[in-house]
């Protein structure tokens, strides 16, 4: 099956002050060229965050992001699987530490490496009625390195950490409130405008002492996807 271009896999446009991120590819599975893209993405909004900015990252249709392309990672060898797993600490680290105010609007399924997405930005709103929210590499044989789990520790409290990790449950929106992963949900039809709300709400905050302050809050957890993990 053929990959998408690079400008298909993720959108990006500026509604106002929010630069809105589209995950646009199916399922949208983390394989390299969607890192490459993702990557660009995040450059483009850092070269563009000056004055009332901020972003919102979502998806399209049944996922938000279904975690890694197995069978295109597992494909990789030598310097191609390193370049894969430093391009990952990259996307998370520039995530955590982007200046400005970031929501996920998770309108589907965030597994995996999509739930750890959905935690490196600052706020997740989900879908009321449908998405799960699940770290589910128990189940399917995958370990998760130090800085995912310290990311995770980092958000909620170390019950919901431990039960995410050890059980893989999956977590629907209201579960998702309970347990502190997710800040709100709402319907389909609202989903992204209210991320859009949320994100609006922080983004008119000065920008030097916003993205200050973001950087220590985030400075340990972001120290440890400097490496390769």
């Amino acid at each position: 099956m053929a990959l998408p271009t690079p400008l298909q896999m993720i959108d990006l446009e500026r509604d106002g002050a929010i630069h809105v991120v589209t995950l646009n590819d199916g399922p949208n599975t983390v394989y390299p060229e969607w890192q490459e893209r993702m990557l660009e993405v995040l450059a483009a909004i850092e070269a563009d965050c000056e004055g009332d900015a901020g972003m919102v990252l979502t998806g399209h249709g049944k996922f938000f992001c279904s975690g890694l392309n197995v069978e295109v990672v597992m494909g990789l060898e030598g310097e191609a699987r390193g370049r894969f797993s430093r391009s990952m600490m990259e996307i998370m680290r520039r995530l955590l530490l982007l200046p400005v105010p970031t929501v996920a609007a998770l309108n589907g399924h965030a597994f995996a490496a999509g739930a750890f997405l959905a935690l490196a930005c600052d706020y997740r709103v989900m879908r009321a009625d449908r998405g799960w929210f699940c770290i589910s590499e128990v189940d399917v044989g995958v370990p998760i390195g130090a800085p995912m789990t310290n990311l995770l520790k980092a958000k909620v409290t170390p019950q919901v950490a431990r039960n995410a990790i050890l059980s893989g449950h999956r977590y629907p929106a209201d579960e998702a409130v309970a347990a502190g992963i997710a800040d709100a949900m709402a319907s389909e039809a609202e989903l992204v405008a209210e991320a859009k709300k949320l994100a609006s709400e922080l983004a008119s905050k000065e920008r030097g002492i916003f993205g200050k302050l973001k950087r220590t809050l985030n400075a340990e957890v972001a120290a440890g996807f400097e490496g390769d993990g």
